[in-house]
């Protein structure tokens, strides 16, 4: 349907791509992937005609319509959403012959196109972007992270659509799941090349991973012919042939291709690796909603967001918070973190709290800032991180920027780069308390992977605001699910188990290769039966923690004496009591954190 044969395409006067080449045939369902600034919005641009190539060809079927959903979508002043997606028709097609096209994608987008663009928030804006690149139905569709701002039931709708569209597809996305689901070709962008793979995305760890362990063997062959070629050459060239004196040139030649083959592979596969987060201790119980209630008017309507909310966040829990747009995610964290008053209960906050927050808006982020300047407000040359100073340009480095960039303003980087300054300014000093707004948004998987890494081993509490179902099954012990009127439900484990618990999925097998990284224990929702717990129930609810803090010292103390090899030597006995005791220690914590986690579900299940 499209080739790009041989392309050369400069981006401030550095060439971004040389030799570039790559086919989309009828049928492909594709996704495109790639580190941050590796060109895939380009690549994109390309695909649309709209960036010219500087060398090569771009060849396409006569006739192919291409449709586009951009990141971005810059809203006019006075144009409604029924006008704004009837532009994306074709010329001959924008008559009131075509209008049904438009209402065919309001629908399902749950979209008011009488609605002006300018009013939207978001995630609506997100929607309409996407109505417009649907509504032709092109030969060819671009989506460039379709995701962001959806909530789940939108990402659900559209992957059920991309399944059955019979057109051919090209997909950017740092959703797992989502390019999972969707995918049956891998385009990875990789050093200014396409590297092409003829399965999706369930295949892509496993395949990069082959072909980056195939480069690396071809460079380590590679260097030890270099290495003849300069023991050869250290002894001498006895007679000036013509011959000799070229192979001394073509041999200075391959040792600098292959000195810069190196670097570009260590560039290649280096990861993003930082030290775990520290999470100062404070008091076990941390904030508290207590009977709370929130709602806002609206165009004469009043729409509720909480009503006689109770909640209790206590030292180390991991919650995702999930949920329509404008189901009140956003006011429960305003409301969290002091920024916003209930209408009616109490948001109690222990006194030792500190948050740091990640704004899914990047509001902290000055576009006119450079990148030193974020992260250094107050000047100087050096950030605080965790407690001791790092170089600024060292720092940035950690997160995959180049440090010759550390002057550029944030307003040249991509979304995603963005996203990773954003991060960097965060996570340097993440104290006790997280809160992560949508922190995957435009994301590469390399960073996906750290930030994934870092925050199932960060000891704090947190809580994350996601639609990304593979991340959230990753980090989370609890899911808080924000189902609109008012209505929350609380569940234990990640988003999988929020959807067998809720019944919104039917149990489907486990697969092998996955292994979720945070541990989690599923139980089963309590009917709400109830009114309150029993004072039995309650009393046992309030000892089980201590208990638990005294089993765990117990369990360390044994672990300590049983690590003596000579114990069972030197006292047969007490090695034998001490064996009898850590297995009996172990099984006692066990069933304690089993009833603190069901008399806690049955407790938010009534307080619900």
């Amino acid at each position: 349907m499209l080739s790009v044969h041989d392309a050369m395409v400069t981006f401030g006067g550095k060439p971004l791509f040389e030799s570039l080449s790559f086919n989309i045939h009828d049928g492909d369902k594709i996704c495109l992937v790639g580190r941050n600034g590796a060109g895939k919005t380009t690549l994109m641009h390309m695909i649309t005609g709209t960036r010219e190539l500087d060398g090569g060809e771009r060849w396409e079927l006569p006739g192919l319509t291409v449709g586009y959903l951009q990141q971005d979508v810059v809203p006019q002043a006075g144009q409604t959403v029924f006008e704004y997606i009837f532009s994306g028709l074709a010329e001959d097609k924008q008559t009131d012959d075509y209008t049904y096209m438009v209402d065919m994608v309001l629908g399902p987008l749950e979209l008011d196109g009488a609605a002006l663009m300018e009013m939207l928030s978001g995630g609506q804006l997100r929607r309409a972007a996407l109505g417009r690149a649907l509504v032709e139905e092109p030969d060819i569709l671009l989506l460039d992270e379709p995701t962001n701002h959806l909530d789940l039931a939108g990402i659900e709708w559209l992957e059920e659509y991309l399944n059955s569209y019979r057109g051919t597809l090209l997909c950017v996305s740092h959703d797992k799941t989502f390019l999972a689901n969707i995918s049956n070709k891998i385009f990875w962008l990789d050093r200014g090349v396409v590297r092409v793979c003829p399965k999706g995305f369930a295949h892509f760890d496993e395949w990069s991973q082959m072909l980056l362990d195939q480069e690396a063997r071809e460079l380590a062959n590679r260097e030890k012919q270099v290495s003849l070629e300069l023991e050869w050459a250290s002894r001498g060239v006895k007679a000036r042939r013509k011959r000799n004196v070229r192979r001394l040139e073509e041999m200075k030649k391959a040792r600098e291709k292959l000195k810069a083959d190196k670097s570009q592979f260590r560039q290649a596969t280096t990861k993003i690796e930082l030290k775990p987060l520290e999470a100062s201790q404070t008091s076990r119980a941390l904030a508290e909603f207590y009977k709370v209630s929130k709602s806002f008017d609206h165009d004469g309507k009043t729409i509720p967001i909480l009503e006689n909310f109770n909640l209790r966040i206590m030292r180390g829990d991991r919650i995702g918070i999930l949920g329509r747009n404008g189901s009140g995610k956003t006011t429960f964290l305003k409301m969290l973190i002091g920024e916003m008053e209930p209408d009616r209960g109490k948001v109690k906050r222990s006194k030792s709290i500190e948050f740091s927050y990640f704004d899914q808006k990047r509001s902290d982020l000055n576009p006119k800032h450079s990148l030193r300047k974020t992260l250094c407000p107050t000047g100087g040359e050096y950030v605080d991180v965790m407690g001791k100073p790092r170089h600024v340009c060292g720092y940035l480095k950690d997160f995959l920027f180049d440090p010759k960039a550390s002057h550029d303003p944030v307003g040249t980087l991509s979304g995603g780069q963005k996203n990773r300054l954003m991060l960097a300014k965060v996570l340097a000093n993440p104290k006790g308390f997280l809160i992560l707004d949508e922190p995957t948004n435009d994301l590469d998987m390399d960073t996906l992977d750290m930030l994934e890494e870092m925050l199932v081993n960060y000891k704090g509490t947190l809580i994350v605001v996601s639609h990304d179902r593979d991340f959230l099954d990753q980090v989370v012990t609890r899911i808080l699910a924000f189902e609109g009127d008012a209505e929350v439900e609380s569940y234990i484990g990640g988003y999988s188990d929020y959807l067998l618990a809720s019944g919104k999925q039917k149990p489907a097998a486990v697969k092998p290769e996955k292994v979720k990284k945070a541990a989690k224990k599923t139980v089963e929702p309590v009917a709400k039966s109830a009114t309150r717990m029993s004072y039995k129930l309650q009393y046992e609810l309030e000892q089980l923690p201590g208990r638990m803090d005294a089993l765990e010292k117990e369990v360390a103390s044994l672990q300590e004496v049983l690590a003596d090899a000579e114990l069972y030597t030197k006292d047969p006995e007490q090695f034998d009591s001490a064996t009898r005791r850590y297995a009996q220690a172990q099984q006692e914590l066990e069933v304690a954190e089993n009833r603190w986690l069901e008399l806690e579900a049955m407790r938010h299940s009534i307080s619900n």
